[in-house]
């Protein structure tokens, strides 16, 4: 099993943690700190050694913040969290907030008086992060101030780093080599004028290297910083335990490895001038450099873009990683939709089932992330994760939600199917069609090349705000290639401007949330490709669907959907039957012909 279902939240010992927290700000002279969700890398999963902000609050969530002051401490969360957040934390101890719509600077305007002084680890925030919070606090007299990491010191059993071996990611999955990535890449850096680049995310610099590892859960990255030199060379600082003689000679003579102690060292050392991003290289990056004088030029990380547009290699490994974890899927719903209605599964069970069935494919390398499976009221959690102590029966006359998906040498997955158990809930049906359609309308969308995420997120809302109803979260967020399940720069959302592009793989997966009741979510992943020609031949762009997984029929409301909607859901029922039913066993065979069948 990779999932495993303790508790990771101690909502009881926040109360003690954020005292001792207190009296570290106290003798530092100042008025408050802020622990971050990110470590120095600033990913969106963090080690276990990195997890600030759950061992202090308890909130396990993968975004978020705390401000702790003394008479205060504020737990920062978006829409996706803010039901999560009260169960995980003690509400005598800490006060959700919901961000963005309150940022933290008027938030500390609020709560502080003029002079008040607020410290952070200049490791764990970017330079913008923190320009945006100054520039909130502008005339207040309150000030941010660096100071060393006030949380490392009073978490006496903090853990040891991450120690996995890396590996190479094979190159005809890949579809390039290192040294081709590096030379392209550094023709930009010396348009702009820069000597070298710095790296500090992980997935960047696995991505740029061809490199995999197992320094995070559900994520096959390898932690460390790097820095691109103009010529195409590479210093990578890690941990040169995790590398044996055989991948050090695949990466060959241009890539140097060094110890992550030596980074700062490492930047001082450079010429200028260097690349940095200010939206993920920590401000100690900023700082160690300007101090030996160097010219720093604030631009991307230049492996962003390139990273998220899959060359063919790369979208065929998606494709075929696809088709097997559906393969599991169908397996699974068959399985679960002749279990459930008896009455006897759990949550975990049908976690510990579903992982099974990929584990079957014999290619499940890990779990993409840890499966969401909300059964009635837990399904409007939007990030629940079951543990032990909340693990609820599946009971018949209610919906799952089920959030999963599947690491593998060749992809990456991510499918969300909203289940009825038995008899279907009225209530529901109306909900679930209106999301189906928002799917329907992302996947059917074609549009004018140079829109972005945030062109096309009302597409998915629309069916449900003609309701009154809407979702506290993005309609969709990039996915790596047999990377992480969550990667940037473009995602479907209203605050989205990168533009979109083919090869971008995006998740698809509006939602509906009736808090102490139901979760509804519809997910698949999709392909931005060029659209053929219609009309006058206007260049456009569409997407390309990658999951083929049935939506359960029983729960759409027909008159609710148009013809052309009709149309798009048997058609996609067709293709999931023509490419699965060869595939799969008997059993599920019989199942996936009732569950494709025309509406």
């Amino acid at each position: 099993m990779f999932q495993d279902f303790s508790a990771k939240s101690a909502p009881e010992l926040g109360p003690a943690r954020l005292a001792a927290l207190r009296a570290e700000i106290a003798a530092e002279g100042l008025d408050g700190f802020l622990i971050p969700r990110a470590d120095a890398h600033q990913g969106e999963y963090v080690a276990e050694r990195d997890a600030r902000l759950s061992w202090l609050t308890g909130f396990t969530g993968s975004a978020g913040f705390c401000i702790a002051l003394g008479d205060r401490a504020g737990v920062f969360i978006d829409g996706r969290y803010r039901v999560q957040v009260r169960a995980e934390t003690d509400p005598k101890a800490f006060t959700p907030v919901n961000w963005p719509e309150v940022k933290p600077g008027p938030w500390l305007v609020e709560a502080l008086p003029q002079g008040g002084r607020v410290g952070f680890d200049p490791w764990l925030h970017t330079k913008r992060e923190i320009e945006a919070i100054e520039a909130d606090l502008a005339g207040s007299g309150i000030a941010l101030v660096e100071s060393a990491n006030l949380v490392d010191r009073i978490w006496a059993d903090r853990p040891a780093p991450p120690a996995a071996p890396a590996r190479i990611h094979p190159p005809e999955i890949a579809g390039e080599t290192s040294a081709a990535k590096r030379t392209r890449l550094t023709e930009g850096l010396r348009s702009r004028g820069a000597a070298a680049a710095v790296l500090t995310l992980p997935d960047s610099i696995c991505w740029l290297l061809n490199i995999r590892g197992a320094d995070l859960p559900r994520n096959p990255l390898v932690q460390g910083f790097a820095v691109l030199h103009d010529d195409g060379r590479l210093t990578l600082f890690a941990d040169p335990a995790k590398f044996d003689a055989g991948l050090r000679a695949e990466l060959g003579p241009e890539v140097t490895l060094r110890p992550v102690a030596a980074f700062d060292a490492g930047l001082r050392s450079l010429t200028g001038p260097v690349q940095v991003d200010p939206g993920s290289a920590p401000v100690q990056v900023g700082r160690e450099l300007a101090a030996a004088g160097l010219e720093i030029l604030w631009a991307e990380d230049p492996c962003i873009l390139p990273k998220a547009i899959k060359n063919p290699a790369e979208i065929e490994g998606m494709r075929a990683a696809h088709d097997r974890d559906a393969v599991a899927m169908v397996e699974f719903l068959a399985w679960l939709d002749a279990e459930a209605p008896k009455g006897g599964l759990t949550e975990i069970a049908v976690v510990t089932a579903l992982e099974g069935f990929r584990a079957a494919t014999n290619s499940l390398t890990e779990i993409s992330f840890d499966t969401i499976c909300g059964a009635g009221p837990n399904g409007a959690i939007v990030h629940y994760r079951v543990t032990e102590a909340s693990d609820r029966a599946v009971r018949p006359g209610e919906l799952l939600l089920v959030d999963s998906g599947g690491q593998y040498v060749d992809g990456t997955t991510d499918i969300t199917r909203t289940m009825a158990v038995g008899p279907v809930p009225e209530a529901a049906r109306a909900p679930f069609t209106r999301v189906l359609q928002g799917m329907i309308a992302i996947s059917r969308a074609r549009w004018p090349r140079g829109l972005a995420g945030r062109d096309l997120d009302a597409l998915a809302r629309a069916p449900l705000w003609m309701a009154g109803q809407d979702y506290d979260h993005g309609t969709g967020h990039g996915v790596g290639a047999a990377l992480c399940v969550h990667e940037g720069p473009a995602r479907i959302s209203r605050i989205s401007g990168v533009p979109l592009v083919p090869g971008m793989i995006l998740s698809n997966e509006p939602g509906y949330y009736r808090e102490g009741a139901f979760g509804i979510r519809i997910e698949n992943l999709v392909l931005v490709a060029d659209a053929p020609k219609l009309g006058d031949g206007r260049d456009q762009l569409s997407m390309e669907t990658l999951t083929w997984v049935p939506i359960d029929r029983r729960l759409i409301d027909p008159a609710l959907l148009s013809a052309a909607e009709i149309a798009w859901l048997d058609g996609y029922h067709a293709e999931v039957l023509a490419r699965l039913g060869p595939r799969v066993t008997d059993r599920a065979r019989n199942w996936l012909e009732q569950a494709c069948a025309p509406l």
